[in-house]
């Protein structure tokens, strides 16, 4: 080799070129573990149950736009009937234990791979025939309203009666007598989404799918496989809406077709994401905590009057679309980035 000249590749240039990766991602673990601490320590320092129900509710809000978050935000898959997903999570949870008596510990992964498998035969009937846009977004809505009619038809779903879950109030069948342990649970599924999302964005299958939501003629013509990636992601976000449905179950007791595959979770779901900021690591959180906030004092002002909640949340949606099209995340960053600037 000629002097003067230097080799550039090799494990040392691999290190260094992985290292800022390898700080943001632990930066982001870091972040996700101290809104971990900071949630886990509520039942200590707050005692209304009130209170509790507001943050254990939240949480719930908050798994289910990061499930719809995986699939549009970083997929650009916009899906009207995410409700397939959660319902099809809380029928397995609740007919596992009252029609076969399995315990709900050993059900909850079950509801979760029943998710996943919905969303990967979804997703081979209408990414396999190239929907995409408003037509995908249909067919999502119309496998929700196929899933409640059958749901309302067949006896071991308890047909338009719907089923009750057995109360036991007993850890060991993932009750429990006081609000906290349901916090500890839904915090879990919340971290861990957390932690799926920052995968996203810094792994190489979250840059496959962010390419494809993007441009997916583009990804494809630079070797990406639209289709298993598309399929990967509606899996992913399957088995996460699966979970808030497992979780609705065991916090209710009780699940019904109207309930499980109506359009009030998959519409939360969409709202939250989308307030919060989509495609983003903390967007769905923010938003399901700024959704449930506005919900109670709207709740508290017109009392429970039908139909107010998605009155709010279509206002506020177009106040985002029209005043803040990146939602709270996009905001906070802009303030972020102003302060800076300001120094």
């Amino acid at each position: 080799m000629r002097a003067g000249m230097r080799f550039v590749g090799g494990p040392r240039a691999d290190r260094g070129a992985t290292r800022p990766r390898g700080s943001a991602m632990t930066r982001s673990a870091v972040a996700i573990a101290l809104f971990a601490i900071a949630v886990a320590s509520a039942p200590l320092v707050v005692a209304s149950d009130a209170w509790l129900n507001f943050i254990v509710l939240a949480l719930f809000g908050a798994l289910m736009a990061q499930a719809w978050n995986v699939l549009a935000g970083f997929g650009g898959q916009f899906s009207f009937g995410h409700a397939v997903f959660f319902g099809t999570g809380a029928y397995a949870m609740a007919v596992m234990q009252v029609r076969f008596g399995i315990n709900a510990w050993a059900a909850l992964p079950v509801a979760l791979a029943a998710g996943a498998a919905i969303g990967v035969f979804i997703g081979a009937l209408t990414f396999r025939y190239g929907l995409r846009g408003s037509y995908f977004a249909l067919a999502t809505l119309a496998f929700a309203e196929i899933f409640r009619i059958l749901a309302n038809t067949f006896q071991f779903t308890g047909a338009g009666a719907g089923l009750q879950i057995p109360l036991t109030g007993r850890p060991a069948t993932l009750q429990f007598d006081a609000r906290a342990g349901y916090l500890y649970v839904v915090l879990a599924f919340v971290v861990a989404g957390l932690a799926v999302a920052s995968w996203l964005k810094r792994s190489r299958f979250g840059a496959w799918l962010q390419a494809v939501r993007d441009n997916e003629e583009a990804a494809q013509a630079l070797g990406v496989d639209a289709y298993r990636v598309k399929l990967g992601a509606i899996a992913i976000s399957g088995a996460m809406m699966a979970a808030a449905g497992a979780f609705y179950v065991q916090y209710l007791h009780y699940i019904d077709p109207g309930l499980a595959y109506g359009p009030h979770y998959s519409v939360e779901a969409l709202v939250g994401a989308l307030v919060g900021g989509m495609g983003t690591v903390w967007g769905p959180v923010a938003g399901a905590f700024a959704l449930h906030l506005l919900s109670d004092l709207t709740r508290n002002a017109f009392g429970d009057v039908p139909g107010i909640n998605l009155m709010i949340y279509g206002a506020l949606l177009v106040l985002i679309v029209m005043f803040a099209p990146r939602g709270l995340a996009g905001l906070f960053a802009a303030l972020a980035a102003r302060l800076r600037g300001s120094k």
